[in-house]
């Protein structure tokens, strides 16, 4: 089963990602994010998916009912995703398919007025290369509004546009080639005498957004030119 590592990106550029299998990261946008930690060798490609979280929200006075409202709005949500082209999610740092099988996991926190609950989720959009991240949005935001109420429960999107990728950690062949030709032409600009010692190939592949759809894959590898004799 795919999961998801919600993080913020200021973090992902320092947190080294958790093991498991066929991760899918999601990357937010963070302004304090300093690109002067990151190295130049990176690799930069668009990212599998957009994602957006959304929230489902019922004021109905009986709270049983008010509860049934907004699992049935849910489940809505799960029958009419495949229809728009998008996938739903659920989880805090870890989160799995939203599925007919889970939804009703889903925990629902208590809403900003009296006799309010909320659930939060979240729906993704896959990305193409040169798709543009409006058309994402838009994906997501017709799917939004298509979802029908169930009672009082409505549906909305809450927060900004994140990125994902699929099991970072395949593109570490890619990253690892893109070190060493660099590397080796920063060697060559100082003689035959001269080559490289690079340290931290072992840790996981990193992440930070690059631009509204794209995205920065790297290894945080030291890289020195030394004398052949060492």
């Amino acid at each position: 089963m795919k999961r998801i590592l919600m993080g913020a990106a200021a973090l992902a550029a320092l947190v080294p990602a958790l093991p498991a299998a066929a991760q899918e990261i999601v990357v937010t946008a963070s302004r304090r994010i300093d690109m002067t930690m990151i190295p130049v060798v990176r690799m930069k490609r668009t990212a599998d998916f957009a994602i957006l979280e959304v929230v489902v929200t019922g004021d109905t006075r009986d709270a049983t009912r008010r509860q049934e409202e907004i699992y049935g709005m849910v489940r809505k949500a799960i029958d009419l995703a495949p229809r728009y082209g998008v996938e739903l999610a659920t989880g805090e740092l870890i989160v799995e398919p939203l599925t007919p099988e889970n939804y009703r996991d889903l925990g629902l926190e208590e809403g900003d007025r009296e006799d309010t609950d909320e659930a939060r989720f979240y729906v993704k959009a896959r990305l193409e290369p040169g798709m543009a991240s409006a058309d994402a949005l838009g994906r997501i935001t017709r799917f939004v509004e298509a979802v029908p109420p169930v009672g009082r429960a409505q549906m909305e999107a809450d927060g900004d546009l994140a990125l994902s990728v699929v099991d970072p950690d395949q593109y570490r062949g890619q990253i690892v080639a893109l070190i060493a030709e660099d590397a080796g032409a920063t060697a060559a600009a100082f003689g035959p005498g001269y080559g490289v010692r690079v340290s931290q190939l072992e840790q996981p592949v990193r992440w930070v957004r690059a631009s509204l759809t794209e995205v920065y894959l790297y290894l945080p590898v030291d890289v020195a030119v030394v004398p052949r004799s060492e």
